[in-house]
């Protein structure tokens, strides 16, 4: 078998993963893209609001995708072209959870997937002051121009996948796991009509029932410093292959949630939140609209700057905007008192 796999990217209307509004699908053959295939969609029946963050994020528009199938209703394509391969996802974990979410919301069942994350590959291989996926396909050697089209961003991921199984000389994914001392993930066949919807499911549905909507569409900038909160402790029992698991978690800059509530959400995954960067950080969640590209601007708080300085003398954190890291918790979030 060679290096054989589809990537596959989502964008979603809203917070709620599975609110898929467009979709992404590079196909590969021994370490070559041959075939590619995309969709723009309605999301669900009642998860079909846009919010204004996403749109900023992914340019798509209610109006473009008024009147198109939902993704219920695309579902059957996109697994036909899929098939039997594994799935490689840049922050796998929100990939396949849109899968499984956005079947759920629409009553279908789901194949079971087996699937690798590039972002937990970058992290291994590469040795990036930030794993977004701007900055990994640049070193992967295939820049990504258009960030958030779900097909450049899916072939993106296909190219980071490629360069890194031939940076470890594996001729497949098999191969490249077993060089890594890694195992492929699994995402499990399910029914909705027989099996328990997943939390993330169920907490847009309880949202939705509590007259709620997306509980990521933000909140008013309130000036001041943001409140820290306690740093509670990281989920011993949180899956092991989540990209926030065993990290050390410090947030800077203005955030679209409360600096208490990511914590919470980011300790629920097995990280360790902190207040401040110390040689302990490994990871750093920048608000007030951060995006990869400020690294090399250089508009970046004092914490910000303070990684930049650990990370050249050898340190490995890595950098975060919080889009990503709403996209690796899923988005939903609960109030914290």
């Amino acid at each position: 078998m060679g290096l054989d796999f589809t990537a596959i990217d989502f964008e979603t209307a809203n917070g709620f993963r599975g609110s898929p509004c467009a979709v992404g699908l590079s196909k590969v053959r021994d370490g070559v893209v041959v075939d590619e295939a995309s969709w723009l969609m309605r999301p669900p029946a009642n998860h079909d609001v846009f919010d204004h963050h996403n749109v900023r994020i992914h340019g798509i528009r209610p109006e473009q995708v008024a009147g198109l199938p939902r993704f219920g209703e695309l579902f059957p394509e996109i697994g036909a072209f899929i098939g039997g391969d594994v799935l490689a996802a840049h922050n796998a974990a929100f990939d396949l959870g849109v899968i499984r979410s956005g079947l759920e919301v629409s009553g279908l069942p789901g194949p079971a997937y087996d699937y690798v994350c590039t972002v937990m590959l970058s992290r291994r291989c590469y040795s990036l002051v930030s794993n977004s996926l701007p900055y990994a396909a640049e070193e992967a050697g295939v820049p990504l121009l258009n960030h958030h089209d779900a097909a450049e961003d899916a072939r993106a991921c296909a190219g980071i996948l490629i360069d890194i199984a031939a940076r470890n000389g594996a001729a497949s994914i098999a191969e490249l796991y077993l060089s890594l001392g890694l195992a492929v993930s699994r995402q499990p066949a399910f029914d909705p009509s027989r099996d328990p919807l997943s939390k993330a499911t169920r907490s847009a549905i309880e949202a939705l029932a509590a007259g709620q909507g997306p509980a990521s569409a933000g909140r008013a900038f309130r000036p001041g410093w943001p409140e820290e909160g306690a740093n509670p402790e990281p989920n011993a029992g949180a899956e092991a292959d989540h990209p926030l698991f065993g990290q050390t978690v410090v947030f800077t800059g203005e955030l679209a949630i409360p600096r208490p509530e990511a914590k919470l959400r980011s300790a629920e995954l097995g990280a360790r939140p902190e207040s401040r960067v110390t040689a302990r950080t490994t990871v750093l969640v920048v608000g007030d609209g951060f995006v990869a590209a400020d690294l090399r601007s250089g508009r970046l708080t004092g914490k910000a700057r303070r990684v930049l300085e650990l990370h050249e003398r050898g340190q490995q954190i890595e950098v975060l905007s919080e889009g990503e890291f709403l996209q690796m918790v899923g988005g939903h979030v609960h109030s914290v008192a």
